[in-house]
């Protein structure tokens, strides 16, 4: 499903966006001092599953990784994709534990 669609990051909104078909999936962020706080995932319900989640996720933190930015999810789904792939734990700041 995500393989045609391309991660788009419209900083004026400061959100991730990815359009599958007609739908927009969204990440919402603030960023501060080498941090992105990522506050919201939202994702329609006509593209709704754990695989998109997963695959978006993905995407995003890889995304993030290029830049050397720490992570700060204030997301309960953001938060909880992290303590399934561990390999993104590293990119949290010194001192916050999930």
């Amino acid at each position: 499903m995500i393989d045609a669609a391309e991660l788009t990051d419209n900083d004026f909104l400061r959100q991730f966006e990815l359009k599958v078909d007609d739908e927009l999936a969204k990440i919402e962020y603030a960023l501060q001092d080498r941090k992105i706080f990522l506050t919201k995932l939202i994702i329609p319900e006509a593209i709704k599953s754990e695989d998109f989640a997963e695959e978006f996720l993905t995407l995003v933190f890889e995304n993030i990784a290029e830049r050397n930015i720490s992570v700060v999810p204030t997301s309960p789904e953001i938060a909880k994709f992290i303590r399934r792939h561990r390999k993104y734990k590293k990119m949290l700041p010194v001192g916050i534990r999930i």
